[in-house]
């Protein structure tokens, strides 16, 4: 004779299984997508790139001899 804890466990662990393979998944659509979080991190690592050359410039442009 079965247990009737096992049974039942047991059922719920094949009816969770079912469920879980069943559902319809729905995508998570929060945030930006992957390309565009790629070109913002891109821009700004670029505009970076440009404030340190233009501030390297200035220096070196502001230190040389006359």
């Amino acid at each position: 004779m079965t247990n009737p804890l096992t049974a039942l466990s047991l059922r719920l662990h094949l009816h969770h299984q079912i469920v879980t393979v069943t559902r319809r998944r729905v995508p998570d659509e929060r945030g930006l997508s992957q390309s565009t979080e790629s070109a913002i991190l891109l821009a700004g690592a670029v505009t970076i790139a440009l404030i340190v050359i233009a501030a390297i410039t200035a220096y070196v442009t502001k230190h040389l001899p006359s």
